[in-house]
């Protein structure tokens, strides 16, 4: 059967199902009574089918990752790591039956209008890192540390789960050893995981610096247009900066995520409890910031009446919301300057500016319009064509431009579009404005239906 056919059991061996938890590609999760105990817990059914076509191979496989999955966890006692009480191999299935825990996996806080705010964040990852760190004390690495294997509660409580992958440091022969070559999610995976080199720690704490930079981004730091060039990436290129995607990270946030994602090991943390160090220091200098979803609620609702984002999805205003800054100025304010350096365009989003070039005034602009675009249109230019000076006081969106060359592409093409139908708006209007002021043009010669046009075209 299907795992969406699947009749649900009434009982697996002694624990009453109450309700299915979730699905998998081979593992069903229910929620069960236990016996001997008054909280319920999470029972993981696999079922060995003939459905496949090489059944002995996957429920050896299949029974391989359960007996690590139980072995690992009798090493484990952690409070953010989840508990296994029991563990069955019966003729036709196995099971697991597992701590219950009531949150929903971490990818949920990956997207761009889910982003946790910084605080909540690092609290996460810090949990995440000490609990790797007393893994890996009793000789265990977990080799697919992502999103989708952190749970977290509304309390944002925190547990890793599904040590499936784990790896025994401490056995000595290679044939004990759960290791498999590409095991793993290659977005998350360390370079020497990639290259099957020896693993310890250190590839841990490189998965949980990728979700990190993608908790705070709403993005990976390494994507590529097919595997091959994403595994090209993760070995030879360096991450861009965090605080440049999210103007709400701390500087001293790229550092930390920089030495987390290190390629020479050497110079990555060591371990788990070296990384939750460096965390908790950055999170207790930052001011409290409870307000932050409420804030970015209201601001989306701002952004998603411009006329200017008219044409935008969702997601992309979130994604808008991250990589930007809010800004304000009072009345007569120097918003840009002509001549300086441009790194920077922006979009008002009330009040209006005065654009001038050579002391003269070239237009005014309101809600809604794009200040600054040839910054990211034509980068070549280096320095601003124009000044730019406030009318009344105003609130406006700083967009960097390197942040934005390193939004997600859906964006980019929906910039792309927006800025050249401003830009050509903007040259037919100044063509409109030098034709008011030019002289009259040759009129054009009056032709009379009866005219005869002949063209002649034999040669002289």
């Amino acid at each position: 059967m299907s795992g969406l056919d699947e009749a649900i059991p009434s009982s697996i061996g002694r624990y009453k199902v109450l309700r299915v938890l979730g699905r998998g590609a081979t593992a069903t999760v229910y929620l069960c009574s236990h016996p001997d105990r008054a909280d319920p817990v999470a029972v993981k059914l696999v079922r060995f089918s003939s459905a496949f076509l090489d059944e002995g191979k996957l429920n050896r496989r299949l029974l391989k990752l359960f007996r690590t999955e139980w072995d690992v966890s009798q090493k484990l006692d952690h409070p953010n790591i989840i508990k296994v009480f029991d563990y069955e191999v019966e003729s036709t299935q196995a099971y697991l039956v597992m701590e219950y825990f009531s949150g929903e996996p971490l990818d949920a806080y990956c997207k761009f209008d889910r982003l946790l705010d910084v605080q909540t964040t690092v609290s996460i990852v810090f949990k995440c890192a000490m609990a790797l760190d007393h893994a890996y004390r009793r000789g265990v690495v977990h080799r697919d540390i992502k999103p989708a294997n952190i749970l977290v509660d509304k309390s944002f409580n925190v547990k890793i789960m599904d040590f499936g992958l784990g790896l025994n440091v401490l056995k000595k022969s290679e044939t004990d050893s759960t290791f498999v070559m590409g095991v793993g999610s290659p977005t998350y995976m360390s370079p020497e995981q990639i290259k099957d080199y020896p693993l310890n720690q250190q590839t841990d704490i490189y998965s949980l610096g990728i979700v990190l930079f993608q908790l705070l981004s709403g993005r990976q730091p390494f994507r590529g247009r097919n595997q091959a060039d994403l595994v090209y990436k993760i070995i030879n290129t360096e991450p861009p900066l965090l605080s440049q995607l999210n103007p709400a990270v701390p500087v001293e946030m790229d550092t930390i995520v920089r030495k987390a994602l290190e390629k020479d090991l050497y110079a990555r943390y060591r371990s788990g409890a070296d990384f939750a160090k460096d965390l908790s220091g950055v999170r207790f200098q930052m001011v409290a910031t409870e307000n932050d979803h409420a804030q970015d609620a209201e601001r989306y609702a701002v952004l998603r009446k411009l006329s200017f984002f008219e044409d935008f999805e969702d997601v992309e205003l979130w994604e808008i919301l991250r990589i930007s800054a809010w800004r304000k100025l009072g009345e007569s304010a120097l918003m840009m300057r002509e001549g300086d350096k441009e790194g920077h365009f922006a979009i008002l989003v009330s009040g209006e500016v005065e654009v001038s070039v050579g002391g003269r005034r070239l237009d005014t602009l309101d809600a809604g319009e794009v200040v600054g675009e040839m910054a990211y249109l034509d980068p070549s230019i280096g320095r601003r064509s124009a000044s730019v000076i406030s009318m009344s006081p105003i609130t406006f969106i700083e967009i960097s431009v390197h942040a934005l060359s390193l939004a997600s592409e859906e964006l980019l093409e929906r910039f792309n579009k927006r800025l050249t139908a401003v830009l050509a708006r903007r040259l037919a209007a100044a063509g409109r404005r030098l034709a008011a002021n030019a002289p009259a043009a040759r009129p054009v010669a009056a032709v009379s239906e009866d005219d005869d046009w002949q063209i002649d075209f034999s040669e002289e």
